[in-house]
């Protein structure tokens, strides 16, 4: 059975969590902008972490299910309704045959998850369904396309499950004032102290130059010593500091090279926060200690990996019986 789209919006996606392992031979991993979202959805629906969703940009997006399914919202609120009524994100939902669903524009944030029980149907590329316009690579198309009006995206029919919410501790502000945690990189030592204090002291603001591959800040010029490098490989979220001194974070569809200095890299936590950000918003930076940020990428990891994990092995002892 399938999910029609009828209005696609600006910017509608298939993604998984990315093409990894590719790198080297020029391919972006790609993947879900707002990570946290994408895998509060599949935890919700005891899907397996890489199940297929739609990264649904700025809104004005409407499908139509033709069979009964649980489905999931997560990201930025979106003003959803079903079948004509409002119905709020961060939980599930039960569909049936012939539903609809819309979401108009959004209120806080940029980008809302939809997901289904057992994640969509999309068959991958290099392992992966994940849509990178710029590579040509995943997607429904298996081209980079985004997702067009009436494109069907298959999925199982199941059983009903309970619905489910987000605790609300776990749900985000979205605010457009954010702090986001920087890991020091070894060019670091290519900027002398006072650049390092006004990097870390300063306020930027989020131009309108934001994308899939990287978000563009304007502020206080941070010089270098060193203007350009012999290109290479870039890590997600690295911080470059190009000649005009205004940097750029580089996001998930994010070129593999680059020659620029980087004066850091943003924890991949915080990064799901400036990926909910709207031109005009506000940011500083904290310097944060590589292993710190380990230890709560791996809690992180944990919380969503075992839930999941353990609901499996459940699943398939009850198969077994």
């Amino acid at each position: 059975m399938t999910l029609r789209i009828l209005t696609p919006g600006p910017l509608s996606l298939v993604q998984d969590l990315g093409r990894h392992g590719h790198q080297h031979i020029g391919v972006s991993p790609g993947g879900p902008m707002d990570e946290h979202a994408f895998l509060w959805a599949n935890r919700l629906l005891d899907n397996p972490l890489n199940a297929a969703q739609i990264e649904i940009a700025m809104g004005q997006f409407s499908c139509e299910f033709h069979a009964d399914t649980t489905i999931a919202l997560t990201g930025a609120d979106m003003n959803a309704r079903l079948n004509g009524k409002p119905v709020a994100s961060w939980q599930s939902l039960r569909v049936r045959s012939g539903d609809q669903l819309s979401l108009r524009g959004a209120r806080n944030g940029i980008r809302s998850y939809l997901a289904v029980k057992e994640g969509f149907k999309v068959t991958g590329v290099l392992d992966s369904c994940a849509t990178v316009m710029r590579d040509g690579l995943g997607g429904f198309s298996r081209q980079g396309d985004k997702l067009m009006a009436q494109d069907r995206l298959r999925y199982n029919v199941t059983t009903p499950m309970p619905t489910r919410r987000v605790p609300e501790q776990f749900i985000p502000d979205y605010g457009q004032l954010i702090t986001l945690s920087v890991i020091p990189g070894y060019q670091y030592d290519l900027f002398d102290q006072a650049e390092r204090e006004r990097f870390f002291s300063s306020e930027f603001t989020v131009t309108p130059q934001i994308d899939r591959m990287g978000y563009r800040l304007s502020g206080a010029a941070i010089a270098c010593q060193t203007t350009s490098l012999i290109s290479e490989g870039i890590a997600l979220g690295a911080i470059q500091i190009p000649a005009d001194g205004q940097p750029i974070i580089l996001m998930r569809d994010r070129q593999t090279i680059g020659g620029y200095p980087k004066i850091g890299c943003v924890t991949a936590r915080d990064l799901s926060k400036l990926a909910q950000c709207q031109p005009g918003a506000t940011v500083r930076f904290i310097e944060k200690d590589l292993y710190q940020a380990e230890a709560e990428r791996m809690i992180e990891h944990h919380f969503f990996r075992g839930y999941v994990g353990k609901k499996h092995a459940e699943q398939l002892l009850n198969q077994a019986k």
